[in-house]
C-alpha cells in the first residue's frame, strides 16, 4: 500500500527523508522529516524499496521526482546538513569535456554501450521532444548538482541515475511535463523489475542501465491513453 505524506515547503525543491530512512541515518526524532535541498523546483518522490512505494507531493514550482532505492538521488542532488549523515556532492571536474547525454563515472559501461544508449537518447528526443540523461556514478563519486546546469534540465527532462549503493540501481528525476503522460507507477514498476539487486548482481551494472533506457524509450512512444505504459518493456 503507498502512503502519502504531504509537505509545505517555502524554499526550493527537497527531498524529504522519513520513517525507516531517519532510523538508518540515527537522525534526531525532531528531524523525522529532515529535508534534502535539490533543484529549484517541486517533485513527487517514489520510494520502491521493499516492495513498500511512498510518495510526498512537494507544492513549489513543477518538477516532479521518482526515487526508487533509497537516498541516491537525495545525496546526488543536496545534503542533508548533519553530522550524522553524507552530504551532497557537487563535482563539476567530473562532468565530460564536451556535452554528453550519458555520463559513466563510474565505468559501467563500455564505449559501445555507451555510444549505442547515446543514439537511442537522441532518437528518443528527436521524436518525442523529452530529453533522456544517464548518470552511472557510485555515491559520493559524482558531479552531483553540476548536473543540472550541464544539461540544462527542465520539465521535459527525465535524469535516470544508476547508482548501486543503496541497493536499488535505478533512480529517476521525472520532469512536470513526462509526469503528466508517463503513469507514476510506471517509475516503481521499472525499477522492481530491473533496478533489484537480484537482477543487477547476475547480469551486470551496464545490464540494468541499458533495459532501463530501452523500457523509458519503448514507453515514451506510446500513445498517451489510460493504458499507457502499462507494461515494462
Amino acid at each position: 500500500m503507498a502512503h502519502y505524506l504531504l509537505l509545505q515547503i517555502p524554499s526550493s525543491l527537497t527531498f524529504p527523508i522519513c520513517s525507516r530512512l531517519v532510523q538508518t541515518l540515527s537522525l534526531p526524532k525532531s528531524l523525522s522529516c529532515n529535508n534534502l535541498s535539490t533543484f529549484p523546483t517541486s517533485s513527487y518522490n517514489y520510494n520502491t524499496s521493499n516492495s513498500t512505494s511512498r510518495v510526498t507531493k512537494i507544492h513549489s514550482k513543477p518538477l516532479h521526482f521518482a526515487l526508487s532505492g533509497t537516498l541516491s538521488l537525495a545525496l546526488l542532488f543536496g545534503g542533508i546538513g548533519l553530522a550524522e549523515a553524507k552530504v551532497g556532492v557537487n563535482k563539476p571536474e567530473l562532468l565530460p569535456q564536451e556535452f554528453t547525454t550519458v555520463i559513466d563515472v563510474a565505468g559501467f559501461l563500455s564505449d559501445g554501450q555507451e555510444k549505442r544508449l547515446a543514439q537511442e537518447i537522441i532518437d528518443l528526443e528527436k521524436d518525442t521532444g523529452f530529453k533522456l540523461r544517464v548518470l552511472a556514478q557510485n555515491y559520493p563519486d559524482t558531479p552531483g548538482l553540476a548536473i543540472k546546469d550541464f544539461w540544462q534540465v527542465d520539465d521535459r527532462t527525465i535524469v535516470f541515475v544508476a547508482d548501486p549503493t543503496f541497493g536499488n540501481i535505478l533512480n529517476f528525476n521525472v520532469g512536470a511535463s513526462v509526469d503528466l503522460d508517463i503513469p507514476r507507477s510506471f517509475w516503481s514498476r521499472l525499477a522492481g523489475k530491473y533496478g533489484n539487486i537480484f537482477y543487477w548482481k547476475e547480469k551486470g551494472e551496464d545490464a540494468s542501465i541499458e533495459a532501463a533506457v530501452l523500457a523509458i524509450s519503448n514507453c515514451l512512444r506510446e500513445p498517451v491513453g489510460p493504458n499507457n505504459c502499462s507494461e515494462v518493456k
